[in-house]
């Protein structure tokens, strides 16, 4: 699997190298540490053709769907047995914390946890046409299902779609992140030490240019399930459309909270530290902007503004409260906003630079107060640990500057009147709405967008069935012969 610290991909249940490499770095230090081997169109073709052969073995799918739901189990153990010893190099690839990639493979686990329990409960339906009728409905899989991955949270988002597919009884061939492609060979081999079939899962990382655009177009791929960026996930979609792939697109946020004049401000608080200053703020459903009742605007400013600036910066091996972006680009990016930011009058009240004395990809914590709908930072994702806040004077004009974006990822409301939070979960257009608590929920619950955040669901019951198709079957029963 690293033969001197280099990867390799793994297709058809064998570990295999390709003629290219790709570095990666530590965006802690900004160094090189390690090599990945590289996808090439070749290599996606083989990963597809043994994924197409598995379908059509039913190696999965043909087996009791309790077999299926033990064989999860058993990857989930698997899972839970190496997150002590792969965690360190989620840290070194990604930047995270310790404690964070940690709990990033127990969720993974946890993943295949939950639907090992829904593994053997795909259950069909009769329909009543009469006495002259039998008619039933029962689930079969998509068939090869294509994954790609997004850097900022790898282990868990894989599993994310990686478990329900399996449980399905679907094979998959999933794209790494070309930035962050090591910890998730951790997570295959825990499937190989479940004895999952040959072929089942396939996993390879390589340029999206090359190896994501192979994918994608390929003729065999029966299903797409994609998280990232809008524009990549356009493209995507483009593809899909050759061969009417049906595709599950979770894309950009930029969510907003609102902050009414009875909320708990303390519990506003640890949510805004979670919320957005959490994995550096690379998050789709980062707390990007909260919006507050001018009553007690300026107490949430200068509270937001003092949590900021008490966030130390460091590597994610030593706990840091923050931790680094995860490149040099994506820190240029993060700063260039920030700095459009101020020019067009919002109010910068700390945060807004690199931080001083450490070389890696940092950014401080950021606040800019005074946003209005007009400024760019209003509404477009940053995807780092920058946060603006927009007053308002009524509960329409809340409701109007939340969704006054073109994302619909999540949202939230912070109030202590259960009429009022009611009333924000159906005005709220997103596809999930937190109260008192952002990332409340969990892996039981439906994730997923509107608008240019994408369609369908990941997480709960909701998201197996994107991994399987309806059938229908309509028999006439012969009338008895006379």
């Amino acid at each position: 699997m690293k033969p001197n610290n280099h990867w390799l991909n793994f297709i058809n249940g064998q570990w295999c190298d390709s003629s290219e490499h790709t570095l990666i770095s530590d965006p802690a230090t900004g160094e090189n540490f390690a090599t990945i081997a590289c996808a090439s169109p070749e290599d996606i073709d083989s990963a597809v053709k043994a994924a197409r052969e598995c379908v059509e073995s039913r190696s999965l799918s043909a087996c009791r769907p309790a077999e299926r739901a033990q064989m999860m189990l058993r990857i989930a153990q698997e899972i839970k047995a190496i997150a002590e010893q792969a965690a360190p190099l989620l840290v070194k690839e990604n930047g995270k914390t310790l404690a964070d990639a940690k709990e990033e493979f127990l969720i993974a686990a946890r993943y295949f946890e939950y639907y090992a329990g829904m593994a053997d409960k795909i259950e069909g339906k009769s329909i009543p046409l009469g006495d002259d009728y039998i008619d039933f409905t029962f689930y079969e899989p998509v068939g090869v299902s294509a994954q790609i991955v997004p850097w900022n949270f790898p282990v868990d988002i894989c599993a994310r779609s990686l478990a329900p597919a399996l449980a399905a009884g679907n094979a998959v061939v999933i794209k790494s992140p070309e930035l962050t492609p090591l910890a998730m060979t951790w997570l295959v081999t825990a499937c190989q030490r479940a004895n999952v079939p040959a072929g089942a899962v396939n996993l390879l990382n390589g340029k999206g240019s090359v190896a994501g655009a192979a994918l994608v177009e390929h003729p065999d791929i029966n299903q797409i399930v994609f998280t990232g960026s809008v524009p990549t996930g356009q493209l995507i979609l483009q593809s899909a459309a050759k061969y009417a792939v049906p595709s599950v697109m979770e894309l950009g946020g930029k969510s907003a909270a609102v902050v009414f004049e009875d909320a708990d401000i303390e519990q506003l608080i640890e949510s805004v530290k979670w919320g957005i200053y959490f994995n550096a703020g690379q998050v789709c459903s980062a707390m990007s902007r909260i919006l507050v009742q001018r009553e007690i605007y300026s107490l949430v400013v200068e509270r937001v503004t003092a949590l900021a600036a008490s966030l130390e910066a460091g590597s994610g091996m030593e706990q840091a409260a923050l931790t680094p972006l995860i490149s040099a680009q994506q820190q240029q990016q993060v700063l260039a906003m920030c700095d459009k930011a101020q020019a067009q009058g919002a109010r910068l009240t700390t945060g807004g630079n690199t931080v001083a004395g450490l070389k890696g990809h940092f950014v401080e914590a950021t606040v800019f107060a005074d946003v209005t709908a007009e400024m760019e930072i209003f509404s477009t994702e940053v995807f780092g640990p920058v946060v603006a806040i927009t007053p308002f004077d009524s509960e329409e004009e809340a409701w109007q500057l939340a969704n006054g974006t073109d994302f619909g990822l999540v949202a939230g409301v912070f109030t202590q009147d259960l009429s009022r939070a009611m009333r924000a979960s159906r005005a709220l257009q997103a596809g999930q709405v937190f109260v008192n608590e952002w990332y409340a929920g969990g892996i039981e619950t439906p994730f997923g967008g509107i608008g240019l955040s994408g369609f369908g669901r990941e997480k709960g019951q909701e998201a197996l069935y994107s991994y399987v198709n309806t059938k229908n079957v309509a028999i006439r029963v012969a009338a008895a012969k006379a």
